[in-house]
């Protein structure tokens, strides 16, 4: 059975100024400014004084699940641009000691299993990296582009063709958080 309506309401911090064009959304906050275009959506986005609204009208089952998913971006948007993300990645040898650099917009790392040749990884978006002796520590306002970045670089350090109860060698995620120091 479809429902008449279905809506969900974003409440707007008052440090946050979030100005609606159509279906693109523009969030400012005292970390930044993020945009996003919904226009792909089949369902409406309204603004009503600190209160934004999302709703679909005789929606179908993927225009109810889309109502949530995009209300859920807005409220990551909101969280980016007050608090900001961090995600902190371990680095893990037990054979070839692993060496990561900073060069430019990609991280370098060198001697992974034992290779000769530096693997190369592309920042994505406009994010922050600190290298420390045994941790990477990714920060920025757009949690999308910090969550991929930390993704890319674990999926460049997967051992292949190897037992993985013994070459636990890698970058791997520890800690995900709200907020940048």
């Amino acid at each position: 059975m479809r429902l008449p309506e279905i809506s969900k309401t974003i409440q707007v911090p008052d440090n946050v100024a979030v100005t609606l064009d159509g279906k693109k959304v523009n969030v400012k906050g005292k970390k930044g400014n993020l945009m996003r275009d919904f226009s792909f959506a089949t369902i409406t986005i309204e603004g009503e004084g600190k209160n934004i609204r999302v709703w679909a009208k005789w929606p179908r089952k993927k225009e109810a699940a889309l109502v949530g998913t995009i209300t859920s971006h807005i409220q990551n948007m909101i969280t980016g641009v007050t608090k900001g993300y961090s995600y902190k990645l371990k680095i893990v040898f037990s054979h070839f000691p692993i060496s990561v650099k900073l060069q430019g917009k990609s991280i370098l790392i060198e001697n992974f299993t034992g290779e000769r040749r530096a693997r190369s990884i592309d920042l994505i978006g406009d994010v922050k990296v600190k290298i420390e002796p045994d941790d990477i520590i990714i920060e920025g306002i757009d949690l999308e582009d910090v969550s991929q970045t930390a993704a890319n670089i674990e999926q460049a350090t997967r051992v292949r063709n190897k037992d993985p109860r013994v070459f636990l060698d890698g970058i791997y995620v520890y800690e995900r958080n709200e907020g940048v120091a």
